[in-house]
């Protein structure tokens, strides 16, 4: 957790240990069909194909359209059952964020990274994602995308306390904290649709060069 977010931000109604909570496996998408495809639609532009990606916070669904074809969709997440049943990630990689925000690769091992609909778990955001820019490839893409759905009582203060749209600059805010991230984008798919679907946003930043600051 970076020094300029006070320590309170990130605390949960819920302080038990993750490990517990998760323990249990929840063969849910969170988020409806509509909004599964808008992140696909992310997803498929975004990405490069073909590429070594990392799913942080994984589960038992990524939502990686085909057309990405991934040559590795590594799965890093705390339940091992959900993942064993996600059918396309090709390694599964067991790692607590919260408790220890280095991630267990080698420096720019990923062509891109993403999280998906679990933002709002992380206590310590800016380490995290300091920790993926290590292990991006320089100009890889790392889109973190949310809706408005949480488990209540594991989101963080400062995610109950926001609105949906100053959500959006507090994720920038992570990428911009970690010094790690340069052209970041803001895609907002949160407006009706008929269907109606859940609302959906991403921030996208690309890992700086070697030299930059």
């Amino acid at each position: 957790m970076a020094d300029t977010f006070p320590a309170e931000f990130f605390r949960r109604i819920d302080e038990t240990d993750d490990e517990l909570f998760y323990s249990q496996p929840r063969r849910v998408v969170h988020i409806d069909d509509g909004a599964i495809r808008k992140v696909g639609q992310i997803f498929a532009r975004l990405l490069p194909q073909g590429g070594a990606i990392l799913d942080l916070m994984s589960s038992w669904r990524s939502h990686v359209p085909d057309q990405v074809r991934p040559a590795r969709l590594v799965g890093l997440g705390m339940n091992r059952p959900e993942m064993e049943d996600n059918p396309a990630l090709t390694e599964i990689v067991i790692h607590n964020l919260n408790q220890n925000p280095l991630l267990p690769f080698a420096d720019s091992e990923f062509d891109g990274a993403v999280v998906t609909v679990s933002i709002q778990y992380m206590t310590r955001p800016v380490e995290i994602f300091r920790g993926v820019g290590k292990v991006l490839k320089p100009g890889a893409p790392f889109i973190v995308s949310f809706s408005n759905r949480m488990f209540p009582t594991k989101a963080v203060a400062i995610w109950h306390s926001l609105g949906e749209f100053d959500r959006v600059r507090l994720v920038s805010r992570y990428f911009q904290e970690s010094r790690n991230f340069e052209n970041m984008e803001v895609i907002d798919m949160s407006a009706p649709t008929d269907p109606p679907s859940d609302p959906i946003w991403a921030v996208v930043g690309y890992r700086k060069h070697e030299g930059q600051r």
